[in-house]
């Protein structure tokens, strides 16, 4: 394949995530977690403040698709590439998973979720020209956060949603698979001041996205 042949492919695979993550209802390869106990019948406040947190949950699954898709654009083997593939692909499940559970609350998805998803794009194509190291130390610290954020919505979430408590909980245990794995892969340790400005840009992203 010719240097050309392969950007155009690459631009129209990128393309169409972009399309697939935004625009369309997504597909999950596994079906949607459970809680054990029937679910409870939720207040009208309770469910505004539970489709609140999940469009946020949501927002940050747009945001992990673009940013796997961008690394694995920029990956340098076949490795590092299959490893963005597959986070990616159990990511599409949290992205199918949050996107039900709005619909069920009756709440709707981010009005800014192009914006958010041509942001993560771009962090994610910047973080893959640093070399193999920093584009997994970006995963280590950006699920290390993700991971965070899921348990405080643990503690948010209202006692009686089981149903979003279940999804989140599952997609925590994810997130720090991805972590884990990408620092076995080799990924260093980011300094503190990029850290910073990572728990810094997720706080202005959380924090629109709970009302936009």
């Amino acid at each position: 394949m010719t240097p050309n042949r392969c950007t155009l492919d690459c631009f129209l695979t990128a393309l169409d995530q972009s399309m697939r993550s935004v625009w369309t209802t997504p597909a999950g390869h596994r079906p949607m977690p459970t809680h054990a106990h029937p679910a409870k019948p939720l207040t009208t406040q309770d469910q505004a403040a539970a489709g609140a947190l999940m469009r946020v949950n949501h927002v940050g699954e747009v945001c992990a698709q673009a940013l796997y898709t961008a690394q694995a654009l920029t990956s340098p083997t076949p490795q590092l590439k299959a490893f963005f593939e597959q986070a990616r692909a159990e990511e599409t499940d949290h992205l199918a998973w949050t996107r039900q559970r709005l619909t069920e609350l009756g709440a709707r998805p981010s009005l800014l979720n192009p914006l958010w998803y041509a942001g993560a794009f771009a962090l994610g194509l910047a973080a893959g020209r640093f070399g193999q190291a920093v584009s997994l130390g970006f995963v280590m610290e950006t699920e290390r956060q993700v991971e965070a954020h899921l348990h405080s919505h643990l503690d948010r979430l209202p006692a009686k949603d089981l149903a979003s408590r279940a999804i989140v909980a599952q997609m925590a245990l994810d997130e720090c698979s991805h972590g884990a794995e990408a620092a076995q892969l080799g990924g260093s340790e980011l300094p503190v001041p990029v850290k910073g400005l990572m728990t810094a840009a997720a706080k202005v992203m959380t924090t629109v996205a709970h009302y936009v």
